[in-house]
């Protein structure tokens, strides 16, 4: 007996043991699957990117996924409720304790400002809008809508567009003193959501303590694995009061890059082969102070570019879309790479070249085609060196039959059986009516079936 317990036991161990890495599993994967997400205001520093560097403390786990802060959209008719602005509806809810001294500030100047994202998914966006609050608001009060000015002081419509990893918005900020808040808004357009980041402020004439210390310059600048275009820079990291949140880097006079603030080198590209460079950085800290220039790297790029002979690879997945009519055939297929880039499409009827498409173009229509006949086409990548990939799969297609059918037309009593025409495509009458117009045979198929 005392045998068969202890079996029990070890089996109950081990049990519990499963089951607590599983959880431990599914957990992690909820982190990852969070941090994946959204977007955040990086520049001027928002309340929970500054957690994010340390600027802010005790910011609780906002501080893993500043990227995070997403709520319904639609503010200030929709959007977090009052009290929970700052944390996104309560998400975070540390972000939305308010006192006049709670959060670090950022210095900034009425005027044009920029507002930079870093955005970590690039969702299609509706619109960026920028609101402040009102000049004698309570700082020691939760953050409602009564706080701010409902009108925002800077809206860009983005018509749905996908953004790319960085998004910069040039506002005019209206005129204010002392503590102000500054709520950004980034609404989605193809989801209910939008994202909401506040960005703690100090106007001056105020009671805040804002930083005034710029980063040390970055170190030991150097240039490595140098070609006829380009080269890799590195450099040793900055330090700073509070924490360095970017690296600006210059070519001669000019600003090229940006890079984030644990990021310590950067891949220079296009430039001009045989040609002398000279490169310098600069280290940035959340409220905008910069560091003095670093010693500056100077190299010369190789003289002249070796030549492309890497063809793209073949375009795959080629099939035929829609149904083919008694002249014309559409294809479609997936986009090749290459190791410069993919310039256009060949598509071949046979061993005959049938049309051409640019790089980007994924479809080609062949017409003039016979009526009631099978072609046979592949499809051929080419890069601006010429250089042609090997041909796609093969896909056969026949054209529809030729067929002595009137036009398709309103006011005409047909009978099930009747074949008719209409935008090049052969249909057939399912069940007796009169036409009408709204009632062509693509809009109703429950009359009409595509031959």
């Amino acid at each position: 007996m005392t045998t068969i317990r202890l079996r029990q036991h070890g089996v109950l161990k081990w049990l519990f043991a499963g089951s607590l890495a599983l959880i431990t599993l599914l957990c992690t994967l909820m982190i990852v699957e969070r941090a994946s997400a959204h977007g955040y205001v990086q520049s001027p520093g928002s309340r929970a990117y500054l957690c994010k560097t340390g600027a802010n403390t005790n910011c609780g786990p906002i501080v893993y996924e500043p990227q995070s802060l997403e709520a319904p959209k639609g503010f200030p008719a929709a959007g977090p409720a009052d009290g929970k602005i700052a944390s996104a509806n309560g998400a975070f809810p540390t972000l939305d304790e308010q006192s006049q001294t709670r959060w670090s500030k950022v210095n900034l100047s009425p005027g044009t400002n920029t507002f930079s994202w870093t955005l970590t998914a690039r969702h299609a966006t509706t619109s960026w809008k920028y609101y402040i609050t009102k000049q004698n608001w309570n700082p020691n009060a939760p953050l409602t809508r009564d706080s701010f000015d409902l009108t925002p002081f800077c809206s860009e419509n983005y018509n749905g567009v996908q953004p790319g990893a960085t998004y910069t918005s040039t506002c005019n900020v209206p005129s204010r003193t002392g503590y102000q808040v500054i709520l950004a808004v980034w609404e989605i357009a193809d989801t209910a959501n939008a994202f909401y980041n506040v960005i703690d402020v100090d106007f001056g004439g105020g009671s805040g303590t804002p930083d005034t210390t710029a980063p040390s310059a970055p170190s030991s600048l150097k240039a490595s694995a140098i070609t006829s275009t380009g080269a890799t820079l590195t450099w040793g990291a900055s330090s700073d009061n509070v924490g360095v949140t970017s690296y600006k880097v210059y070519n001669g006079g000019t600003l090229v890059a940006t890079t984030g603030g644990s990021v310590l080198s950067y891949q220079v590209t296009g430039l001009i082969p045989n040609t002398s460079y000279s490169f310098t950085v600069r280290a940035v800290d959340a409220v905008g102070n910069t560091s003095d220039a670093s010693s500056a790297v100077t190299f010369t790029t190789s003289g002249t570019n070796p030549p492309d002979t890497q063809a793209p690879s073949a375009p795959t997945g080629l099939q035929v879309d829609g149904t083919p009519t008694s002249g014309t055939v559409t294809l479609k297929w997936a986009a090749s790479t290459d190791n410069v880039g993919v310039t256009g499409y060949r598509v071949y009827n046979g061993s005959t070249l049938a049309g051409t498409v640019s790089g980007t173009t994924l479809t080609y229509t062949a017409s003039g085609l016979a009526a009631d006949t099978s072609y046979t086409f592949t499809v051929r990548a080419v890069d601006a060196a010429g250089n042609e990939s090997s041909a796609s799969n093969a896909v056969t297609a026949k054209t529809a039959s030729s067929s002595s059918a009137a036009a398709w037309a309103p006011n005409v009593a047909y009978t099930p059986g009747t074949l008719v025409t209409y935008n090049g495509a052969t249909y057939e009458c399912r069940q007796a009516h009169t036409s009408l117009t709204g009632w062509e045979p693509p809009n109703v198929p429950a009359l009409w079936l595509l031959k």
